[in-house]
Protein backbone atom coordinates (compact mmCIF):
# COMPACT_ATOMS: atom_id res chain seq x y z
CA UNK A 1 0.00 0.00 0.00
CA UNK A 2 1.15 3.53 -0.75
CA UNK A 3 1.34 5.66 2.37
CA UNK A 4 1.55 9.42 2.45
CA UNK A 5 2.65 11.42 5.47
CA UNK A 6 0.05 13.40 7.34
CA UNK A 7 0.06 17.20 7.16
CA UNK A 8 1.43 17.31 10.72
CA UNK A 9 5.05 16.19 10.97
CA UNK A 10 4.56 14.75 14.42
CA UNK A 11 1.81 13.54 16.66
CA UNK A 12 1.66 12.76 20.34
CA UNK A 13 0.82 9.53 22.11
CA UNK A 14 0.26 9.90 25.84
CA UNK A 15 -0.45 7.47 28.65
CA UNK A 16 1.29 4.38 29.95
CA UNK A 17 -0.54 1.68 27.99
CA UNK A 18 -0.56 3.40 24.56
CA UNK A 19 3.14 4.28 24.86
CA UNK A 20 4.10 0.81 26.05
CA UNK A 21 2.24 -0.75 23.12
CA UNK A 22 4.08 1.57 20.74
CA UNK A 23 7.39 0.62 22.35
CA UNK A 24 6.64 -3.07 21.90
CA UNK A 25 5.11 -2.98 18.41
CA UNK A 26 6.61 -0.01 16.58
CA UNK A 27 9.60 1.43 18.47
CA UNK A 28 11.10 2.74 15.22
CA UNK A 29 8.27 5.29 14.94
CA UNK A 30 9.13 7.04 18.21
CA UNK A 31 11.20 10.20 17.78
CA UNK A 32 11.42 11.17 21.44
CA UNK A 33 10.03 9.85 24.71
CA UNK A 34 9.29 12.10 27.69
CA UNK A 35 9.20 10.66 31.22
CA UNK A 36 8.09 12.58 34.27
CA UNK A 37 10.81 13.44 36.76
CA UNK A 38 10.49 11.81 40.17
CA UNK A 39 8.84 8.59 39.01
CA UNK A 40 10.65 5.52 40.25
CA UNK A 41 8.64 2.38 39.61
CA UNK A 42 9.02 -0.84 37.65
CA UNK A 43 7.21 0.59 34.62
CA UNK A 44 9.53 3.62 34.59
CA UNK A 45 12.66 1.46 34.70
CA UNK A 46 11.31 -0.93 32.08
CA UNK A 47 10.59 1.99 29.75
CA UNK A 48 14.15 3.30 30.17
CA UNK A 49 15.56 -0.13 29.36
CA UNK A 50 13.44 -0.41 26.22
CA UNK A 51 14.57 3.03 25.07
CA UNK A 52 18.18 1.98 25.47
CA UNK A 53 17.55 -1.33 23.73
CA UNK A 54 15.97 0.27 20.64
CA UNK A 55 18.13 3.40 20.62
CA UNK A 56 15.20 5.72 21.33
CA UNK A 57 15.99 9.20 22.60
CA UNK A 58 14.31 10.00 25.90
CA UNK A 59 14.10 12.98 28.21
CA UNK A 60 13.31 13.22 31.91
CA UNK A 61 11.06 16.28 32.26
CA UNK A 62 9.08 17.88 35.05
CA UNK A 63 5.29 17.85 35.21
CA UNK A 64 5.00 21.43 33.93
CA UNK A 65 6.92 20.67 30.74
CA UNK A 66 4.88 17.53 30.11
CA UNK A 67 1.72 19.60 30.57
CA UNK A 68 2.85 21.97 27.83
CA UNK A 69 3.35 19.05 25.46
CA UNK A 70 0.03 17.34 26.22
CA UNK A 71 -2.70 18.95 28.31
CA UNK A 72 -4.65 15.78 29.03
CA UNK A 73 -3.94 12.91 31.42
CA UNK A 74 -0.53 11.70 30.24
CA UNK A 75 0.26 9.55 33.32
CA UNK A 76 3.83 10.78 33.22
CA UNK A 77 4.66 9.23 29.84
CA UNK A 78 4.51 10.97 26.43
CA UNK A 79 5.88 9.80 23.09
CA UNK A 80 6.44 12.07 20.10
CA UNK A 81 6.06 9.95 16.99
CA UNK A 82 6.15 10.50 13.26
CA UNK A 83 2.81 11.82 12.03
CA UNK A 84 0.13 9.36 11.01
CA UNK A 85 0.42 8.27 7.41
CA UNK A 86 -2.45 7.84 4.99
CA UNK A 87 -3.10 5.08 2.49
CA UNK A 88 -4.60 5.51 -0.97
CA UNK A 89 -8.31 4.64 -0.93
CA UNK A 90 -7.94 2.48 -4.04
CA UNK A 91 -5.24 0.44 -2.31
CA UNK A 92 -7.47 -0.18 0.71
CA UNK A 93 -10.29 -1.35 -1.55
CA UNK A 94 -7.96 -3.74 -3.36
CA UNK A 95 -6.67 -5.25 -0.13
CA UNK A 96 -9.93 -5.39 1.84
CA UNK A 97 -10.31 -9.14 1.38
CA UNK A 98 -6.81 -9.72 2.79
CA UNK A 99 -7.82 -8.43 6.23
CA UNK A 100 -8.88 -10.97 8.88
CA UNK A 101 -12.21 -9.10 8.92
CA UNK A 102 -13.03 -7.74 5.41
CA UNK A 103 -14.75 -4.65 6.78
CA UNK A 104 -13.90 -1.02 6.08
CA UNK A 105 -15.20 1.72 8.36
CA UNK A 106 -16.26 4.99 6.70
CA UNK A 107 -16.71 7.98 9.03
CA UNK A 108 -19.10 10.56 7.64
CA UNK A 109 -18.30 13.72 9.63
CA UNK A 110 -17.73 11.87 12.91
CA UNK A 111 -15.93 14.52 14.95
CA UNK A 112 -15.34 13.46 18.54
CA UNK A 113 -11.69 12.30 18.90
CA UNK A 114 -12.51 9.93 21.74
CA UNK A 115 -15.19 8.19 19.68
CA UNK A 116 -12.85 7.92 16.71
CA UNK A 117 -10.16 6.37 18.90
CA UNK A 118 -12.53 3.80 20.39
CA UNK A 119 -13.80 2.86 16.93
CA UNK A 120 -10.25 2.42 15.64
CA UNK A 121 -9.36 0.29 18.65
CA UNK A 122 -12.39 -1.98 18.14
CA UNK A 123 -11.82 -2.28 14.40
CA UNK A 124 -8.13 -3.07 14.73
CA UNK A 125 -8.65 -5.64 17.49
CA UNK A 126 -11.23 -7.51 15.41
CA UNK A 127 -9.11 -7.49 12.25
CA UNK A 128 -10.81 -4.75 10.21
CA UNK A 129 -9.39 -3.49 6.91
CA UNK A 130 -9.13 0.23 7.67
CA UNK A 131 -10.81 3.60 8.18
CA UNK A 132 -11.89 6.22 5.65
CA UNK A 133 -12.66 9.85 6.41
CA UNK A 134 -13.20 13.00 4.37
CA UNK A 135 -10.37 15.37 3.57
CA UNK A 136 -12.47 18.42 4.39
CA UNK A 137 -14.87 18.52 7.31
CA UNK A 138 -13.91 15.02 8.34
CA UNK A 139 -12.55 13.60 11.54
CA UNK A 140 -9.29 15.00 12.90
CA UNK A 141 -7.12 12.02 13.76
CA UNK A 142 -4.91 13.86 16.21
CA UNK A 143 -3.26 13.02 19.55
CA UNK A 144 -6.53 12.58 21.44
CA UNK A 145 -7.79 10.06 18.89
CA UNK A 146 -4.48 8.17 18.90
CA UNK A 147 -4.51 8.01 22.69
CA UNK A 148 -8.12 6.80 22.81
CA UNK A 149 -7.26 4.16 20.21
CA UNK A 150 -4.40 2.83 22.37
CA UNK A 151 -2.17 3.24 19.32
CA UNK A 152 -4.46 1.36 16.91
CA UNK A 153 -4.61 4.38 14.60
CA UNK A 154 -0.88 4.07 13.99
CA UNK A 155 -1.38 0.52 12.69
CA UNK A 156 -4.63 0.64 10.74
CA UNK A 157 -4.67 1.72 7.10
CA UNK A 158 -6.36 5.14 7.02
CA UNK A 159 -7.51 6.94 3.86
CA UNK A 160 -8.75 10.49 3.33
CA UNK A 161 -11.00 11.07 0.33
CA UNK A 162 -12.28 14.19 -1.39
CA UNK A 163 -15.87 12.97 -1.61
CA UNK A 164 -17.31 10.14 0.50
CA UNK A 165 -20.38 9.59 -1.71
CA UNK A 166 -18.25 9.19 -4.86
CA UNK A 167 -15.86 6.90 -3.00
CA UNK A 168 -18.77 4.67 -2.01
CA UNK A 169 -19.84 4.56 -5.67
CA UNK A 170 -16.40 3.23 -6.52
CA UNK A 171 -16.69 0.55 -3.81
CA UNK A 172 -20.13 -0.48 -5.07
CA UNK A 173 -18.77 -0.84 -8.60
CA UNK A 174 -16.21 -3.30 -7.20
CA UNK A 175 -18.95 -5.40 -5.60
CA UNK A 176 -18.29 -4.29 -2.04
CA UNK A 177 -21.42 -4.24 0.11
CA UNK A 178 -22.21 -0.89 1.73
CA UNK A 179 -24.15 -0.70 5.00
CA UNK A 180 -25.10 2.41 6.91
CA UNK A 181 -25.77 2.68 10.63
CA UNK A 182 -29.10 4.41 11.13
CA UNK A 183 -32.54 4.06 12.63
CA UNK A 184 -35.21 4.59 9.97
CA UNK A 185 -38.40 2.91 8.81
CA UNK A 186 -36.46 0.78 6.33
CA UNK A 187 -33.61 -0.02 8.76
CA UNK A 188 -32.95 -3.65 9.70
CA UNK A 189 -31.84 -5.11 13.01
CA UNK A 190 -28.13 -5.82 12.80
CA UNK A 191 -28.78 -9.20 14.42
CA UNK A 192 -31.21 -10.44 11.76
CA UNK A 193 -30.08 -8.55 8.64
CA UNK A 194 -28.07 -10.38 6.01
CA UNK A 195 -24.47 -9.21 6.35
CA UNK A 196 -22.15 -10.12 3.50
CA UNK A 197 -18.51 -9.31 2.92
CA UNK A 198 -16.41 -7.67 1.82
CA UNK A 199 -18.26 -4.77 3.36
CA UNK A 200 -18.20 -1.11 4.25
CA UNK A 201 -19.93 0.21 7.37
CA UNK A 202 -20.78 3.92 7.27
CA UNK A 203 -21.12 5.74 10.57
CA UNK A 204 -22.53 9.26 10.68
CA UNK A 205 -22.07 12.39 12.72
CA UNK A 206 -22.75 12.05 16.45
CA UNK A 207 -25.77 14.37 16.28
CA UNK A 208 -26.95 14.46 12.66
CA UNK A 209 -26.22 10.91 11.53
CA UNK A 210 -25.28 10.03 7.95
CA UNK A 211 -25.77 12.78 5.37
CA UNK A 212 -28.57 12.18 2.84
CA UNK A 213 -26.28 12.04 -0.18
CA UNK A 214 -24.09 9.44 1.54
CA UNK A 215 -27.02 7.44 2.90
CA UNK A 216 -28.35 7.02 -0.67
CA UNK A 217 -25.26 4.91 -1.44
CA UNK A 218 -25.95 2.52 1.46
CA UNK A 219 -27.63 -0.64 0.20
CA UNK A 220 -29.04 -1.33 3.66
CA UNK A 221 -29.41 0.58 6.90
CA UNK A 222 -28.84 -1.41 10.08
CA UNK A 223 -29.29 -0.61 13.75
CA UNK A 224 -28.89 -2.06 17.24
CA UNK A 225 -32.38 -3.03 18.47
CA UNK A 226 -33.21 -1.77 21.98
CA UNK A 227 -35.17 -3.80 24.51
CA UNK A 228 -35.86 -0.77 26.65
CA UNK A 229 -36.99 2.71 25.68
CA UNK A 230 -33.82 4.75 25.30
CA UNK A 231 -32.69 7.71 23.21
CA UNK A 232 -29.57 6.31 21.57
CA UNK A 233 -26.06 4.95 21.93
CA UNK A 234 -23.15 7.16 21.02
CA UNK A 235 -21.36 6.44 17.75
CA UNK A 236 -18.44 4.62 19.43
CA UNK A 237 -20.73 2.27 21.35
CA UNK A 238 -23.01 1.53 18.41
CA UNK A 239 -20.08 1.23 16.02
CA UNK A 240 -18.21 -1.20 18.26
CA UNK A 241 -21.30 -3.41 18.60
CA UNK A 242 -21.87 -3.40 14.83
CA UNK A 243 -18.21 -4.19 14.13
CA UNK A 244 -18.49 -7.09 16.56
CA UNK A 245 -21.56 -8.42 14.73
CA UNK A 246 -19.75 -8.20 11.38
CA UNK A 247 -16.86 -10.05 12.96
CA UNK A 248 -19.14 -12.81 14.22
CA UNK A 249 -20.72 -13.26 10.79
CA UNK A 250 -17.81 -12.71 8.40
CA UNK A 251 -14.82 -14.18 10.22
Amino acid sequence: MKRHPKDDENTIIAGRNPVQEMLLDSPEKIDLLYLQKGRQDKNFERTIQRCKKFGIKYKIADKTELGRIFSGNHQGVIARVAGLSYTDFDDILESITQAPLPLLLVLDQVQDPGNIGVLARSLYALGGAGIVTARHGGAFLGPASVKASAGALTRLPVARVANIAQSLDKALDLGINVYGAGLAEDSFSAYTAELSGPAILVLGNEEKGIRFNVEKRCQNLIHIPFRRKFDSLNVAQAGAMLISEFSRRLS
